[in-house]
């Protein structure tokens, strides 16, 4: 696979995201080319604020492997991630984070740089724009059926 097959399997666990009426967020994570965790956000359905698609995909791929660190998994999200979720994908020693969309609010990379405030966290490969249009184009959607 690739990143951007990786990607649509991120878009679509956003799709169940959406269906459940939560924010459409998807991931993956990654590890010698297969996936070995999917998860989306489940905030509201699980009352807990922490049940971001990423932070239930760390847990997944760490019980999957039998270990806390995931130095040799790559993570694929739909969003860019919040400063928790990225404090969490350090701690974890993710090694690459692939994201489709930027959050000019949230996000911890672009707009909040987590490793200029937080010099001490492991800093993985970060790329973005990875099926960007898709998925804005769930976010859209979403917020606009909200409004």
């Amino acid at each position: 696979m690739n990143n951007n097959q990786f990607m649509s399997e991120a878009i679509k666990e956003a799709v169940k995201a959406k269906n459940i009426n939560e924010v459409p967020v998807g991931v993956v994570i990654v590890r010698d080319n297969k996936i070995i965790a999917k998860a989306h956000n489940n905030n509201y359905s699980n009352s807990d604020c922490t049940a971001h698609a990423e932070m239930n995909a760390l847990r997944i791929a760490s019980c999957q492997i039998k270990n806390p660190r995931l130095d040799d998994c790559d993570i694929y999200v739909t969003l860019e991630p919040c400063l928790m979720c990225a404090a969490a994908i350090s701690l974890a020693r993710i090694r690459r984070v692939y994201y489709g969309l930027d959050d000019p609010k949230f996000g911890a990379y672009e707009n909040n740089n987590i490793f200029i405030h937080y010099p001490s966290y492991h800093k993985p490969e970060i790329y973005s724009g990875i099926s960007e249009l898709k998925s804005l184009k769930l976010m859209q959607e979403f917020f606009r059926n909200k409004r």
